[in-house]
């Protein structure tokens, strides 16, 4: 059994992190650091409840650390654990700047600890569905690929520190990990970047929209879009192709179950939701004529994540999201401010 101390007890660690871990045969959450309130004592009755990283790292049982905390926390919380000989799992991003994510990683490898960072989004069953697709060659030769991660929130939040001046904070750190980390998977890495990063809502501070474009050989874009003003979203998945066309309009359900409380792997889906949550592949026929058919969401479960943080803690298996691969998508970040600053593509370094 492996004991894991979760840092932070935010949404990002009541909704995305303990009830996951919780539910992972081989883990158990053995602590908790909420520096205020009583709601994971209430939640995880069996959990320590602490009020430092100090005090979590006094307890030598605890080997792996998670660390939900804002993302200007990020660098020094984790080198603080690594230093104390702990595993370290960080919520994404890793850190705000790659420089740090450089270090953090470096101090891991000297340390002879495992780091990683917490990208379960490709655990949706809907992306599942996209890999499987792409995979087919069904759609012949890929000449787009669209991500959008929209939402209507055209008030600020007072006090959320995603909204603030600071490091780390804005729309760009917090959605467009995901976004990339998909590209990644599917494609690889990028030729050059394109990106415009933006502050659309009053009174914003932070950046509240983007579009990132990750240009590949062969004429293949890889759009990421994300924005807190749209009254009507986008569909969630857009793939074009010589062949035909992918399109995926519904999120993947685990997170709107995961934030109301619910454990989604508990819950047989509706029909309904089983429908919404389908894609659409239409294929061009020989006489041009199309043909459509519905593409179920695969069966993603973020649990997939911590089983696989278990088995390498365990000697069988390797990470699935390595440092490399983590410093790969802070590398794009860091790319996609310089685009948007200097308003230019710029190449993929080396």
């Amino acid at each position: 059994m492996i004991n894991v101390g979760l840092i932070g007890f935010g949404l990002a660690g009541r909704a995305f992190h303990a009830p996951v871990i919780h539910a992972v045969p081989g883990l158990r959450l053995a602590a908790i650091v909420q520096r205020s309130g009583s709601d994971a004592a209430e939640l995880y009755p069996g959990a320590r409840i602490l009020r430092s990283v100090e005090e979590l790292l006094a307890i030598s049982e605890i080997r792996l650390a998670v660390i939900a905390t804002p993302n200007d926390t990020h660098y020094p919380i984790a080198r603080q654990c690594l230093a104390a000989g702990r595993d370290v799992v960080v919520d994404k991003p890793l850190t705000p700047t790659l420089e740090e994510a450089l270090d953090l990683v470096t101090f891991a490898e000297q340390r002879g600890r495992l780091l990683t960072v917490y990208q379960n989004r490709r655990y949706d069953g809907d992306f599942q569905a996209v890999q499987q697709v792409v995979a087919s060659g069904k759609l012949g030769r890929l000449v787009r690929f669209e991500s959008n991660y929209d939402r209507f929130r055209p008030q600020l939040k007072a006090n959320a520190w995603r909204e603030r001046h600071g490091s780390g904070v804005g729309i760009l750190f917090d959605l467009a990990p995901h976004l990339i980390d998909h590209a990644l998977l599917l494609f690889g890495l990028p030729q050059a970047i394109t990106a415009d990063v933006r502050m659309e809502r009053e009174h914003a501070v932070a950046d509240d929209s983007f579009d990132l474009t990750l240009h590949y050989p062969g004429g293949l874009s890889a759009v990421l879009q994300a924005t807190m003003l749209a009254a009507v979203t986008r569909p969630r998945f857009i793939l074009h192709g010589t062949s035909g066309a992918y399109v995926k309009h519904a999120f993947d359900v685990q997170e709107p179950k995961l934030r109301a409380g619910r454990l989604p792997w508990k819950e047989t889906p509706t029909e309904l939701e089983q429908e919404d949550n389908s894609g659409v592949l239409t294929l061009v026929n020989a006489d041009g004529t199309t043909t459509e058919q519905r593409v179920p969401a695969a069966s993603g479960d973020y649990r997939s994540y911590y089983a696989n943080i278990r088995d390498v803690l365990l000697g069988k298996a390797v990470p699935a999201v390595t440092p490399q691969h983590a410093l790969n998508v802070m590398r794009i970040l860091e790319l996609a401010r310089q685009s948007s600053a200097r308003g230019c593509t710029i190449p993929w370094p080396g």
